[in-house]
């Protein structure tokens, strides 16, 4: 529990949020409606918080995803309107153009030395005025149906008639499953290393806590619309990220080049090569956050984008980021972006100004980096 604390008591904040903002709200914020509208609200900033803490991981930092989802928002409303582009091609041009402004960062932070912070600042100049241009100061709309629903459409309905929809029914079944068979395999190995494990008491509290939840968060999906399409999206992500940066090679380079970077190298850790794809992931990920942005607007707008990043970092250290890198997992950045899109929502619900909803984020975010600040300095002594 020690060596976990800070992802622990974010998840904890998380849970006393939403029972505050339940109560508050007279039952209102976990509605079914409002639940789906809140994954679909902040989809494309966990998208981006997700790319972010890995950037954070490898001791770097992104400031152009802003501007850069503007941008990819506003090439696929000029491919879609204007040049009549099946929507499925545009989608996958922008990511490749995600990819390959990606790239382009990538290439002067890695090869060429320029720190992360002058280039990505350069990019969100860059990619700020190339949205201008490209849409010529004005927004582009509509977009095809079948591009709108990456943001606002849900998966169908199959089946028999029942009171709920059944394939969230089927998908929150073997989510369960996994999950538990995940806790089992992970504790059996850790057994077989002869690794701490928590009690049997309490590891089976915790996978009946799990099942709960997981039950409850199903029900209350399939009893509207079901599981919103970009929430499918985000699973993916969240469950491919994941893996790459607990078990792949090149993810636990990521963390050896934050933690390290000098005894990553000595340890023949290729720190240009990672760092570059660190980039180009970043790349792609802000592409899909400015479709998924751009299909919820229904438009291409040269505003978009705005404070994107910033959204992006703070749930980045709200999630459990260290500012000397080296720390972090995706899934933190999850559940710290869904700390700030709680607080917007709850906040919205019960007629806070959007003044003071900066206020407290603000107070939020400073409270989150103290806490990690506290906790090395207490590890420390």
């Amino acid at each position: 529990m020690r060596g976990h604390m800070r992802q622990y008591g974010m998840l904890t904040a998380l849970l006393l949020i939403v029972v505050l903002f339940q109560i508050w709200t007279d039952g209102t914020l976990l509605l079914p409606n409002n639940v789906s509208n809140l994954i679909q609200q902040n989809g494309y900033i966990l998208i981006l918080a997700m790319g972010m803490m890995i950037v954070i991981i490898a001791g770097h930092i992104d400031l152009s995803v802003g501007s850069l989802v503007a941008f990819v928002g506003a090439m696929a409303a000029v491919m879609m309107v204007k040049g009549g582009m099946p929507w499925g091609l545009a989608l996958a041009l922008s990511l490749l153009i995600g990819a390959v402004a990606g790239a382009w960062q990538g290439f002067f932070i890695a090869y060429v030395g320029i720190p992360s912070f002058i280039v990505t600042l350069a990019g969100m100049l860059l990619f700020r005025g190339l949205t201008q241009i490209v849409l010529e100061g004005r927004s582009l709309s509509p977009f095809p149906g079948g591009f709108q629903n990456l943001a606002k459409g849900f998966i169908p309905e199959m089946g028999p008639y029942t009171q709920y929809h059944n394939p969230t029914l089927v998908i929150g079944l073997v989510a369960l499953v996994l999950l538990l068979l995940r806790e089992h395999r992970d504790r059996r190995r850790q057994l077989a290393y002869d690794l701490e494990v928590l009690p049997t008491g309490l590891w089976v509290g915790k996978c009946v806590a799990l099942a709960a939840a997981v039950i409850a968060f199903t029900l209350t999906l399939a009893s509207f619309h079901g599981v919103p399409v970009v929430m499918l999206v985000m699973g993916a992500l969240l469950i491919g990220l994941g893996y790459v940066m607990r078990n792949a090679v090149v993810g636990r380079h990521v963390y050896a080049l934050g933690g390290n970077k000098a005894a990553a190298k000595l340890s023949g850790v290729k720190d240009q090569r990672v760092t570059f794809l660190v980039f180009v992931n970043m790349g792609v990920l802000a592409a899909l956050a400015g479709c998924v942005y751009a299909a919820r607007l229904n438009a291409g707008t040269p505003q978009a984008g705005l404070n994107f990043e910033l959204e992006a970092i703070a749930a980045s250290f709200i999630g459990g980021a260290s500012m000397s890198g080296g720390v972090g997992t995706v899934m933190g950045a999850v559940i710290g972006g869904l700390v700030l899109g709680v607080l917007n929502n709850g906040m919205s619900l019960v007629g806070i100004g959007t003044d003071y909803q900066q206020v407290i984020k603000g107070l939020v975010l400073l409270a989150a980096v103290g806490f990690d600040v506290w906790n090395k300095r207490k590890a420390g002594r």
